[in-house]
């Protein structure tokens, strides 16, 4: 069996990501596609609008053969981290080939090549880096700057739209495991990653989620022409504000050190937010009094949601190189046997049951109490109540 893999969020899913997948159908040459899919919270450092089951299914009613979760310590990460832990897990099965991503331009090989200069960290590479950091940029930013300064024959769009950097990141992660996946990107139609503005019939992720949130009847159109109607008949149960308050609270109750542990935190930047939030308790006050070209919004919402999972970077940092697991959240009935048996020859176990956690090693077990301690959480706040140990036929 030939596989091809997609790492994506559905948040929400869309026509675009319905047309992505008929796209990987045709020109893959895979036998399946297998979506390995952020849990209840995302790379932005948001709660998801549907639950994780929810948007699996919507996956698999669209094209998708079979859905699994990525570990909410990735989940929530910087993308280096969401690209690299999704790549750990895809690489120890056999049956993926493929990995197939959106991007606003670039072929498999200008994408290749991008990803080689981001893995050349040398000592010119450092210093260079080092100099551009003190300019008040981002790292991300500071990254880029110092990658095209060095290699003058990379496209500097592959390193500056946000799904052309996602994909040389896996790209870069391929590299960095000496994996034999192949990369197929396929050129995104309709809005933009972050347009906020609606299309007619593609519109961007951004884009819909302020429309969910939104009763009037034009919204309403807006979502009907862009979205299946799987997700259309959906009802929304995420409440951006109780969200947003807990996070203010957990924030405010948590000693400086845990925070300064998470994976986004440095330089001090969780006495900064700690200052603020005292100050401005309100989410959106807060963080409207730390963004900056330095410390950008998403990577500020992912410090709150890490600080609240109780994610921290050496935890995160052994989990890319331990033996995990594959939870699966979502399967076609007609091929629940033979995709199970594809990951059933894959290097780490299936979690399908509760029975199932026995067979996780030492560092998996922590990997998966964080999901479920995400399960949890989501399950509060939306007043859902969701089974972390159901597994979904379609």
């Amino acid at each position: 069996m030939k596989i091809c893999a997609v790492i994506c969020e559905y948040n929400p899913f869309h026509n675009g990501h319905a047309y992505q997948l008929s796209e990987i159908r045709k020109i893959s040459g895979c036998d399946k596609i297998l979506c390995i899919m952020s849990g209840n919270f995302t790379q932005r450092g948001e709660m998801a609008v549907f639950s994780k089951y929810a948007r699996a299914k919507h996956a698999l009613l669209s094209g998708a053969d079979i859905v699994i979760e990525l570990p909410a310590a990735f989940a929530v990460s910087p993308a280096e981290i969401f690209a690299e832990g999704a790549i750990h897990i895809l690489n120890t099965i056999p049956a993926v080939r493929t990995l197939a991503f959106g991007c606003e331009s670039g072929d498999r090989e200008s994408f290749m090549h991008a990803a080689k200069a981001l893995l050349s960290e040398d000592k010119e590479y450092r210093t260079a880096l080092k100099e551009n950091m003190k300019g008040g940029i981002s790292y991300k930013v500071a990254q880029v700057k110092t990658v095209l300064a060095l290699h003058n024959d990379v496209d500097e769009t592959l390193l500056t739209h946000p799904n052309n950097l996602l994909g040389t990141q896996y790209c870069r992660a391929i590299l960095a495991k000496d994996s034999t996946i192949s990369v197929l990107p396929i050129p995104r139609i309709g809005g933009g990653y972050a347009d906020s503005v609606p299309q007619k019939n593609f519109s961007s992720a951004t884009a819909l989620r302020a429309c969910l949130y939104d009763d009037s009847r034009k919204k309403r159109r807006i979502l009907k022409r862009n979205l299946p109607e799987s997700v259309f008949s959906e009802q929304i149960h995420a409440r951006k504000e109780v969200f947003e308050s807990t996070l203010m609270s957990a924030l405010i109750t948590a000693p400086a050190e845990e925070i300064a542990r998470v994976p986004d935190c440095s330089e001090g930047l969780e006495n900064r937010i700690r200052a603020m939030a005292k100050s401005n308790p309100r989410y959106g006050d807060a963080l409207s009094k730390i963004v900056c070209k330095r410390y950008t919004l998403s990577r500020l919402r992912r410090i709150l949601l890490q600080n609240a999972l109780k994610i921290n970077l050496k935890d995160v940092k052994n989990y890319l190189q331990s033996p995990l697991y594959y939870r699966i959240l979502a399967v076609k009935k007609e091929s629940a046997d033979e995709l199970l048996a594809a990951l059933g020859e894959g290097s780490f176990p299936i979690i399908a049951r509760k029975s199932d956690v026995s067979a996780l090693k030492k560092d998996a077990l922590p990997c998966f109490e964080t999901d479920v301690r995400a399960n949890d959480f989501y399950n509060i706040l939306t007043g859902e109540h969701t089974n972390e140990f159901a597994t979904h036929f379609v």
